[in-house]
Parts: C-alpha cells; structure tokens; sequence
C-alpha cells in the first residue's frame, strides 16, 4: 500500500511538470517571443525533462558553449518568460545635431537677410563670409532654419507641418504576423503590357497561403479599376479576405482606400523598392506572362482577353501542380489544409 502511494505520487508529479513545460511553451507563443527566445526555452525544457538538470548534456544535444548556457539559464525565470528574449540592442545616446552657438548666430542673420535662399544658397554665402570656418554643410544650415522657424510663409509652412503629423503612416508588410491560413493575406500587383501601339493594364493577386489566383485586364491605370478589381476579388473569394498587401503606386490609393475600408480590410504595404515584400505575386506575374501571354493569348481586346485569361485561370486554380505546394494545384491545398468546400468557388469567371 504504501509503495503504491509513493509510485502515484511519482506520476502526478511527473505529469504536474509535464504540463508546466506545455505551459510554458504556449505562454510564449501568447506572448509573441522570437524564434530565438522559443529556441532557448527549449533548451530549458530539455534540461529539466530530458538531461535530468546535467548542463553538460544540455550544452552537447544543442551543440552550446558552457558559457552561452549559464548566461541564458542564470536569466531565465519561469514566472517571465520575457528573460529569454534578446535585450533591446537600439543605442540609449544616438548622435544629435552638432553646431555651435556662433554658427547658430550666423545662419539666422544669414537668413534674415535672405529669407528666400534655400540652404545651398545660404550654405553658400556662408563659406563667402566666413572661409575660415569649414566645419559647417548644408544639413546644419537646414536644422538651424528648422530649429529657428524662419521661412517666408511662416503660415503655410506651419499647416504643411501640421499636415504631415496628421498622416497616417503606412503600415509595412513586415509589421504583419504571418499565419498559414486561407485568405489571411491577399497580394495586388499590375503587369503592363504594350501592343500594337497600345497600352494595357492587368491587375493581377494571389493568396500568400495556398497561392489562388486571380488577375483582369483594364484599358486604364486607375484607382476606379483597382477599386474595380478589389470588388471582383472579394466576390471571387466568398469574402474570404482579412488583409490586402500593395505597393505604393497611385492606382492603389484614394478609392481603393475607400473600397478596402467598406470592405473592413486592413492594409499593409511593400517597404520602398523591396520587391521580395510581394515576391509570390512577382512569382504568379511572371508564370501569367510565361504560360499564358507568351502563347499568343496577348491582344489589345480587353473582353477577350479577360475571357482567354479566366479560362487559363481556371486551370491554374484548379489542375496546374505547384512546387511549392507539394504539387498540388491551389484548390486542392486549399480543401486539404484550408476546410474548403469542393463547390467552392464556382464564380470564376467575374
């Protein structure tokens, strides 16, 4: 009897840590910690669950140095998972605007005199009057003019400064957390097309998870048709669409705003000339030029293009196996990893 008691106790105490190590692990994911800190929290488990507390078999399994181990392990405290993260690395003193009270005392009587120079002009005119004193360009003669708020329409200068903190900023692609599910990321992009002394427009987007795809030609280059093409999409996808992903140019703005607000879409955009921001729609353009407008399908018909296009769209979709996806066509991913119906999107031809 008594052995059975000690041998009960035993188990619940093992499953007790058993589910404190889960715990620990979805206490992090909830917490959003880095690959790094998930890394070092498993090298903690390990020791306690696995290396019976031995750090030299810890070290050994994970290929560690004994001393990389004890600084993360002395850190390391359960009611804070947050001590496995890496320190904020950003400089505490950044470098500040350097000038001298006399240089400062020079370029606002400068400017005075010239309200109308701009800082080259005034940069200038500075090293004219005063040769011996080189150690002053062109960035300080600006931050002195900003600084002492001297321009010749003080009045619009400070609406345009108003203006700007009221902008919103734009919120970047790699702000988003990536998930692995259906219509949690859809990318926009355009292909433009010359033929026969014509130009042509085709928007074309994909789901950054199973990689469905839709594209449409358009005469013109234009909020109207992006706004028109996002309306297509979401009819096209059921409504399946939480976040849209563009780059910057102007057909993506003004009613394309307005359309991804009535849509309750949230949006995010490529960084500035960083096309692996929207590199699987940069992929699904160049197979769209490749596979479909290469063979003889290109015309400045808008009608029959689209036409052509939703038929090779459909095959896309539909039967055409994708490396990436294990060599499965999209829909087939998608009713596989997604819980899609199969008489899911039969709208193919919007």
């Amino acid at each position: 009897m008594f052995r059975r008691r000690i041998a009960r106790r035993k188990r619940w105490r093992l499953h007790r840590q058993f589910n404190k190590y889960v715990l620990w692990h979805k206490t992090a994911q909830a917490l959003g910690l880095s690959k790094d800190a998930l890394r070092r929290l498993d090298w903690i488990i390990y020791y306690y669950k696995q290396a019976n507390k031995n750090a030299s078999l810890t070290c050994r399994h994970f290929h560690l140095h004994r001393s990389q181990w004890y600084y993360w392990f002395k850190r390391f405290d359960e009611r804070n998972l947050r001590t496995l993260a890496d320190n904020d690395r950003a400089p505490k003193h950044t470098r500040q605007k350097e000038y001298t009270p006399l240089q400062y005392e020079r370029i606002v009587k400068l400017r005075k005199q010239h309200l109308r120079c701009g800082k080259t002009k005034l940069h200038i005119l500075y090293r004219q009057l005063y040769p011996v004193d080189a150690n002053i360009s062109e960035w300080k003669v600006q931050c002195i003019i900003q600084s002492a708020g001297l321009y010749y329409n003080a009045q619009k200068q400070g609406k345009i400064n108003r203006k700007r903190k009221r902008a919103n900023v734009k919120k970047r692609i790699t702000e988003l957390k990536q998930k692995p599910k259906l219509g949690y990321l859809i990318c926009l992009d355009s292909i433009v097309r010359y033929w026969c002394g014509k130009k042509r427009y085709i928007l074309t987007a994909i789901d950054k998870h199973a990689k469905i795809a839709f594209a449409r030609m358009y005469n013109s280059h234009s909020f109207l048709t992006a706004e028109d093409f996002l309306n297509r999409l979401h009819y096209l996808l059921d409504g399946q669409i939480q976040n849209i992903q563009t780059d910057n140019d102007s057909e993506f703005q003004k009613h394309f705003e307005r359309g991804c607000r009535k849509l309750k879409l949230d949006r995010y955009y490529s960084r500035v000339r960083t096309p692996k921001d929207n590199g699987s729609n940069e992929r699904f353009n160049r197979t769209l030029q490749e596979e479909f407008i290469a063979f003889g399908n290109m015309t400045n018909d808008t009608i029959l293009f689209n036409q052509k296009l939703a038929d090779w769209l459909v095959e896309y979709n539909y039967h055409r196996p994708h490396q990436s996806l294990d060599y499965l066509s999209p829909i087939q991913f998608a009713q596989k990893y997604g819980r899609v119906s199969e008489m899911w999107s039969s709208s193919t031809h919007t």
